[in-house]
């Protein structure tokens, strides 16, 4: 029987949503934050969607957001010259990084000692996260503004992406290993560490080489220009966004498209994959997040499948909201008005 997409819109923020990250699995679950050019980072439930907090602080759009494996700490880039780093409990603003032009993304090292981070300047910086005041390491190299800056190989390597040409460097040495060119500007850059994997969304091209070599391992082309793809933490699948609104599914494996919704009113700027791989969110300019199923139809967070007694109607999972959800945001936002906690975004199916 044919299931329909139904998925989850997380409102809030006022304008575009340009990146997305999840947390680990911890024991309470993980967790999802959001970068937005409304300048208010956004912490949420992940399988949920449920708004836990804002992060207040940054005077200028924020091009990138990440959270460590235990959603413990949280990281901004922001177009006010600054990365941020804040405790994702508290909502507390933990340190401030002075940059010299714009940042646009950032990533914690796996035991969250350092942060790298990356921007308009074209130079990838390295702060010791223990000894805020010294001086971060610097990599220079990049002939034009870093989009995206990433640890990879147990934070042994790193992996960044300007304009069209992507670079893998050796963090003892400071020093390229290798790069790769493209003939268009590079849209977004995923790193999977199980396997290996590097995922680049170029044109209407979903790119995958090796995170070791840079060698290709294949690539796909999608109808429209894609913005971002994000590979199942299994390796079956592989969901991508751009321009035309729409989200694409396809079988890693075979390359054959299995799906494509329209559910935003706007350019999809980023998706990924939960780390349990039962969804996916994407991010756009329509200042939303949605939450998609990766298997349609399946119980799981606030979907639950209920099929119609008309076998001949499509079967439409059904959004479950607990009665005391409401209640308990008010609450919230009531006890932390001071906080970081400001408006109780909605959401909705």
């Amino acid at each position: 029987m044919a299931m329909r997409q139904t998925p989850l819109t997380c409102s809030g923020h006022t304008r575009p949503v340009v990146d997305l990250a999840f947390s680990g699995i911890t024991p309470y679950g993980y967790f999802l934050i959001s970068a937005c050019k409304d300048g208010k980072p956004m912490l949420r439930q992940g399988d949920t969607g449920d708004w836990i907090g804002t992060f207040l602080g940054h005077k200028g759009a924020v091009w990138g957001a990440t959270l460590n494996k235990d959603a413990t700490k949280a990281a901004t880039a922001a177009a006010d010259f600054t990365a941020k780093v804040w405790d994702a409990v508290s909502g507390d603003e933990l340190m401030t990084l002075a940059h010299k032009h714009i940042v646009k993304t950032v990533d914690f090292t796996q035991d969250s000692n350092y942060l790298l981070t990356g921007g308009q300047d074209k130079l990838l910086r390295i702060y010791d996260l223990n000894k805020p005041e010294a001086e971060p390491k610097e990599i220079s190299g990049h002939t034009s503004g870093i989009k995206k800056a990433l640890w990879c190989s147990e934070d042994k390597q790193i992996l960044s992406a300007d304009d069209k040409t992507v670079r893998l460097w050796d963090h003892a040495t400071m020093t390229e290993v290798k790069s790769l060119n493209f003939n268009m500007s590079v849209s977004s850059m995923e790193y999977i560490p199980e396997g290996e994997i590097l995922v680049i969304t170029y044109g209407r091209s979903i790119a995958f080489h090796s995170a070791v070599s840079l060698d290709p391992i294949k690539s796909f082309e999608a109808p429209a220009t894609i913005n971002s793809a994000s590979l199942h933490p299994e390796k079956e699948f592989v969901v991508a966004g751009g321009e035309d609104f729409k989200l694409y599914k396809y079988d890693y494996n075979s390359g054959e498209e299995l799906e494509s919704y329209k559910g935003h009113f706007g350019p999809i700027h980023c998706v990924r994959f939960s780390p349990d791989g039962e969804l996916y969110a994407s991010g756009s300019e329509d200042g939303t997040l949605r939450l998609w199923q990766t298997v349609v139809g399946k119980t799981y967070g606030l979907w639950k499948c209920v099929l119609p007694e008309d076998s001949g109607e499509l079967a439409k999972p059904k959004i479950n909201f607990p009665e005391t959800a409401e209640e308990e945001l008010e609450e919230i936002a009531s006890e932390n008005s001071d906080s970081i906690y400001s408006s109780t975004p909605e959401v909705k199916a």
